[in-house]
């Protein structure tokens, strides 16, 4: 059984560098990248494909959908005076043309600037909300409209449709507090409300069209290029430099900067929040509802930051572990102050994983949070998710628990060695999971260490979200009858990916940096030969979810990588556990059935099928209140059999209660995150079939 290092990942996420054996001199960045693009995945993509002209008429129809997925602004004669591009960009971009490019996004510019116009005129005049009318959109099926003419009046009920719904929420948000006489709510009339719902709803759209046109060449340059790459499968993609350092730093869970928490807001860089424990915090001068005006390199002259897009700002405010950012900021009071921090590294310790003691009828139980499968791919000695969900294994059983939940609902994956080995710490020996390379070559992945760190009872926790490494670890255990999966279907994604440095591979005379791509380069498969590619992993205790008809997954995303199976790898069945899993099911199910909430779930279910094939929506004011009154009565039972349940008891481990050392910030991090599970029905459920399992 090979050992080996490389990474796995989510509807979104990937792996290590990998240097070309080849080089070649670029010229011209911008133009020229795409050429390095194809080249790689021709040479390393897991499923090339030939790039001809239905290659071509795949990215012409795709590139037009990205940068016009709604059709708010192309009409059909755009798309008619480019249809002669339709078969012909694999020709160009071999010739180092972009004539579709260039002359897509000189349409687009001139239809941002045309309705950037037009909403202002619109939403100038007062809305009639007595007239009976209707918005017919489907962003699936919509055609491009014919004319300006139609383009227009799709606006004006669109943005009807925006105003309607935000002076339904003022009227609503006023009878509230007529019911409750408050008198510091001051009662305005109908003719006000509907102004200040235009005004905000403006607002929104010069937000809107202002990010719009502040999106630059290379970004387009990117948007292109990745509508390449989303042809050879969904998960193939190019990274521009900056978007690879915010993967690194999500995959570390670490980064070198201030600790702040940062977003756009009416041009201005506001603080959202401060990181606990990061120099921001420790330095203790910002604080959150804070404006940046400026930031500076500790002496240097600073640069001023206001309508600067969000991410460049943050490129100037981060910065290496010692040296000195000084921001210029507007507190709350309007006064303005310069703040010195000297940056560090700064934890973000949400996205580790976690564990608390469940106690219920005198017996304690395990709950593990993994949010991600996390790795430092640049510090060897970094955070591993395998390293610290042993870890947390140790401090559960030095506790004494009865049996551990490990939650994975929302875990998109991430590093493929760290879940081969958290599944070893569950099995004596034996193979985690199977991959099949380009060339069919299968290697199997697997766990060579006979020892086993918990041999309990055992829960995984898996949903939708649950996608990648979450679905390889799922189907092992399920596979080994080691643990009862519950929950629903996970999402579905079989394959695994690579970073491919460019700069490692290409060489620019302008010595910018062009970035990575992350390539599919395998598929993982099931130990029992089956696959978890567009199928998911179906959870042996299936659970309500109000999402669970919803089109979701990747068997519902474009261009999708095909089901295939492999040879049964040699692996032995744990038979300890299998009658507990069955007992498990057959009794999980009859608490199913009788459960009101449940049932209730499974009602909004079908409610929320039914709304998300929607196609048409009124545009009048009475009507629409009828209907949100039908949607408010059909959810109020639920929220009502929530306050009913009673919450589970949720207590920190005995080794976290000694590191934190009445630390009363860590106390009470710790003490929040545990409520936010107390009254948790899935976990609730998921403690039950632990007990059917010891």
């Amino acid at each position: 059984m090979s050992k080996f290092k490389y990474f796995l990942f989510i509807p979104g996420i990937v792996l290590i560098s990998l240097a070309f054996c080849f080089k070649k001199i670029i010229t011209s960045d911008d133009s020229i990248i795409s050429q390095a693009i194809v080249s790689v995945l021709e040479n390393a993509h897991y499923e090339p494909q030939e790039v001809n002209d239905n290659f071509s008429e795949k990215l012409f129809y795709l590139y037009l959908k990205r940068l016009d997925n709604s059709k708010r602004f192309f009409i059909k004669s755009d798309i008619d005076s480019l249809n002669q591009f339709k078969t012909l960009l694999d020709d160009q971009a071999k010739a180092n043309e972009y004539n579709y490019f260039d002359m897509a996004n000189r349409l687009h510019i001139v239809r941002i600037n045309q309705i950037g116009e037009l909403y202002k005129e619109i939403l100038a005049k007062p809305f009639n909300f007595t007239e009976k009318e209707t918005l017919e959109f489907n962003e699936e099926n919509s055609q491009y409209l014919d004319t300006e003419k139609e383009l227009k009046e799709f606006w004006r009920k669109s943005l009807k449709q925006q105003v309607l719904e935000k002076l339904f929420q003022k009227q609503k948000a006023q009878d509230k507090a007529k019911e409750r006489k408050d008198t510091l709510i001051k009662i305005k009339p109908y003719d006000t409300l509907e102004y200040l719902s235009r005004m905000e709803i403006l607002k929104n759209q010069n937000d809107w069209f202002l990010r719009l046109k502040k999106f630059d060449t290379k970004e387009k340059v990117s948007l292109y290029i990745n509508c390449i790459t989303e042809l050879f499968d969904p998960h193939t993609s190019y990274f521009p430099p900056k978007d690879k350092e915010n993967f690194d730093i999500r995959m570390s869970g670490k980064l070198e900067g201030i600790g702040a928490q940062l977003q756009e807001k009416d041009g201005f860089l506001k603080v959202a929040g401060i990181v606990p424990g990061s120099p921001s915090y420790k330095q203790g001068e910002l604080k959150a509802g804070d404006i940046i005006i400026k930031v500076a390199q500790g002496a240097l002259e600073p640069v001023d930051v206001t309508n600067m897009k969000i991410d460049d700002a943050i490129q100037l405010i981060r910065g290496k572990k010692g040296t000195e950012v000084r921001l210029t900021v507007k507190k709350l009071d309007e006064s303005i102050k310069i703040i010195p921090i000297i940056r560090d590294v700064v934890v973000l310790e949400d996205g580790f994983a976690k564990s608390s003691i469940i106690e219920k009828n005198g017996d304690k139980y395990g709950y593990i949070n993994l949010p991600t499968f996390y790795i430092d791919m640049n510090d060897r000695y970094g955070r591993s998710c395998a390293r610290d969900i042993e870890i947390e294994v140790k401090k559960l059983k030095e506790d004494g628990v009865k049996g551990i939940i490990l939650d994975l609902r929302n875990n998109g994956g991430g590093s493929l060695s760290d879940v081969v080995k958290i599944g070893g710490l569950f099995i004596e020996k034996g193979p985690i999971t199977l991959v099949k390379d380009r060339e069919k070559r299968i290697d199997v992945l697997g766990d060579d260490d006979k020892s086993i760190l918990y041999d309990g009872p055992l829960t995984i926790m898996v949903n939708e979200n649950s996608a990648s490494a979450s679905e390889i670890l799922a189907a092992a255990m399920q596979d080994y009858h080691r643990a009862a999966i519950i929950g629903t279907t996970t999402f579905g994604k079989g394959t695994v990916q690579r970073f491919i440095e460019l700069d490692d591979a290409f060489e620019t005379n302008s010595g910018e940096k062009l970035g990575a791509i992350k390539i599919t380069i395998q598929k993982f498969y099931r130990v029992n030969g089956g696959t978890t590619q567009l199928a998911g992993v179906v959870p042996d205790i299936v659970i309500p979810d109000r999402y669970r008809y919803i089109e979701y997954g990747e068997k519902d995303s474009e261009h999708p990588l095909g089901i295939d199976y492999v040879k049964k790898a040699d692996y032995k069945i744990n038979y300890s556990f299998e009658k507990g899993i069955i007992k498990a099911k057959k009794n999980s199910d009859k608490r199913i059935a009788q459960s009101q909430i449940f049932k209730e779930i499974e009602r909004l279910a079908l409610k929320i099928k039914a709304q998300s094939k929607r196609t048409t929506f009124t545009l009048n004011l009475e009507e629409y209140k009828a209907e949100q009154k039908q949607l408010e009565d059909d959810n109020k039972f639920y929220e009502e059999s929530i306050k009913q349940i009673k919450a589970l008891t949720f207590s920190t481990t005995t080794a976290d209660s000694k590191l934190m050392d009445n630390d009363t910030l860590k106390v009470k991090i710790k003490n929040d995150w545990n409520k936010g599970f107390e009254k948790d029905i899935y976990i609730q459920e998921a403690v039950e079939v632990l007990k059917d399992l010891q």
